[in-house]
């Protein structure tokens, strides 16, 4: 250890995670060690678009061994000069990374795996979460050595904050000239939160010396074992004789949600639809070429596009026992506190058409869109329920039980047929080109969300199937250059959710653009506005 210069670390911690919190326990258990030490703080932003960073120097030598002097201590990090920079959040450690304050030759990086989705990640409208590898990737590189772990899961296990888990993990580090019991000291003084803040120091400690115990430096996640997968996951014996390995995985989970969404005649349903896209692709790929990767992709798609959401669904999700725990968890509630919950929906007449009887349904929605046309807006029931009352458990359980009645409401019906269009052009056009079958499959992404996002990405899907994909069907020599055009469609839809690229793309490759729909124009009359009319000459 180099002792004329002190040890400098870089914190970066996101709103709420006690970063602040973190920094005066390092100050405080340098203190109580008898080393010098000094602290900055440069606030970050909300609404996950950064994060607040801390710096700290701790000079490696003990007060009572400078003989009266003073060392000098800068406020702000030095590129490539930093001893060790921590962090709570991948992503923010990539962002610190490229910021050129880590090195290879003279960095520790210590962050968690766990990811904290930013602003920008969420508004994209297919995947725009950053890849996890590439941010550890980038970890490696830069830096002379590392301890990642999984933040999030310590916490949630100790019942604490991170900044708890952070200081377990420098701790553990070897890092700072402390021994465990300067930290715990003052970890014990910090109030009515003193054990959890000890049981996750003490998880992050162990976890980051047994890394530090099996080798120098281990370049690899640390996380907890794999949860053992539920029974009701598992892909049922008859199912996994019939499809292969490479399906079974995504196909489980898919089996467990859409039997836990209806019943084991749904499941059933959804096996049989699996089963005519594995048929096609063994036609269209009878070496096996590919891996069977349509019926990969859509043994998710079928899946999710099968347990849409609707109020039954919502009101089953809001009163799982599960849901509870998790909420009580959060807000941190022992077992003798009193937590009330409200929960606000504001479900519109759409909703409660999709229950209805197709004949039914159309009536209601009439009825609203002439409420629109007269210039009011849309109809909705807003509601605050307490579902931690017994009346509005009640409710709730008694709105989730109705999902026996589900499939004779008109959506229902409406969903299982567009899905029915999309597998049959799936499985034929998989049976002739089976490329082109797979790009169509990814189609799939484009159903998600609910309400009006819905109904757009189901309109988008069968415009690009019908205009793009289908016609190869009567020209089999123009399926390869149709295969980029789905998937330049199917891109183009998911980065513009107003459509413009989707259209522009469309008509790139010879398809038309997507048709106007009437928008009512609604006339409003404004007091504050008057009209002068001009007098006669």
């Amino acid at each position: 250890m180099n002792t004329t210069q002190p040890i400098s670390l870089l914190l970066c911690a996101l709103g709420g995670e006690g970063g602040g919190i973190l920094t005066d326990w390092l100050v405080e258990t340098a203190r109580h060690a008898g080393y010098p030490a000094q602290a900055t703080s440069i606030p970050g932003v909300a609404q996950r678009t950064g994060a607040t960073t801390y710096y700290l120097e701790v000079f490696p030598v003990p007060l009572a061994e400078l003989g009266g002097r003073r060392p000098v201590f800068g406020l702000n990090p030095l590129p490539g000069r930093l001893d060790a920079l921590v962090s709570s959040e991948l992503l923010e450690t990539g962002r610190q990374i490229t910021n050129g304050l880590a090195s290879d030759s003279h960095t520790l990086v210590i962050t968690s795996s766990a990811r904290a989705l930013t602003t920008g990640e969420k508004m994209v409208m297919g995947d725009g979460r950053r890849d996890a590898a590439e941010l550890l990737a980038l970890v490696n590189t830069h830096s002379r050595a590392r301890h990642v772990l999984d933040m999030a899961t310590l916490t949630q296990q100790a019942g604490t904050v991170v900044s708890a888990v952070m200081l377990g993990a420098i701790a553990g580090s070897g890092l700072l000239p402390f021994a465990r019991r300067d930290y715990e000291a003052v970890i014990g003084e910090s109030g009515g939160s003193a054990k959890a803040s000890l049981r996750g120091f003490a998880l992050a400690f162990d976890a980051v010396q047994a890394q530090r115990a099996q080798t120098a430096y281990v370049e690899q996640v640390l996380a907890p074992a794999p949860e053992p997968v539920p029974p009701e996951a598992r892909l049922p014996e008859a199912l996994r004789r019939e499809f292969p390995p490479e399906v079974h995985e995504l196909m489980a989970l898919g089996h467990a949600r859409v039997c836990g969404y209806q019943d084991a005649a749904y499941g059933e349903r959804y096996a049989a639809r699996l089963r005519r896209v594995l048929a096609a692709e063994k036609l269209g790929d009878p070496q096996n070429l590919h891996g069977h990767r349509t019926t990969v992709e859509m043994a998710r798609w079928i899946a999710l596009w099968m347990a849409f959401d609707d109020i039954v669904l919502v009101a089953d999700l809001k009163s799982r026992a599960s849901r509870q725990a998790r909420v009580r968890g959060e807000v941190k509630a022992g077992s003798d506190d009193l937590l009330r919950v409200y929960d606000h929906f504001k479900p519109g007449a759409p909703e409660f058409a999709a229950m209805l009887p197709a004949a039914l349904a159309q009536r209601v929605l009439a009825w609203d869109r002439r409420r629109v046309a007269a210039g009011q807006a849309p109809w909705a029931l807003p509601l605050k329920i307490g579902t931690h009352s017994v009346l509005g458990m009640l409710a709730l359980r008694g709105l989730a039980a109705a999902r026996r009645l589900r499939p004779l409401g008109s959506r229902f019906h409406t969903e299982q047929a567009l899905i029915e269009r999309w597998l049959d052009a799936v499985v034929s056009l998989t049976a002739m080109h089976a490329p082109l079958g797979h790009e169509v499959a990814l189609c799939g992404r484009l159903i998600k969300g609910y309400g009006s996002t819905n109904e757009r990405g189901k309109e988008n899907l069968l415009h690009i199937i019908d205009h793009l994909a289908l016609p190869a069907l009567a020209d089999p020599f123009s399926a390869a250059q149709r295969c980029q055009a789905v998937a330049a469609a199917r891109n183009a839809a998911l980065s513009d959710e107003a459509g413009k690229a989707l259209d522009a793309a469309l008509q790139q490759h010879g398809a038309p653009a997507r048709p106007v729909k009437a928008q009512p124009i609604r006339w409003q009359h404004n007091p504050r506005l008057k009209v002068k009319s001009a007098s006669p000459s």
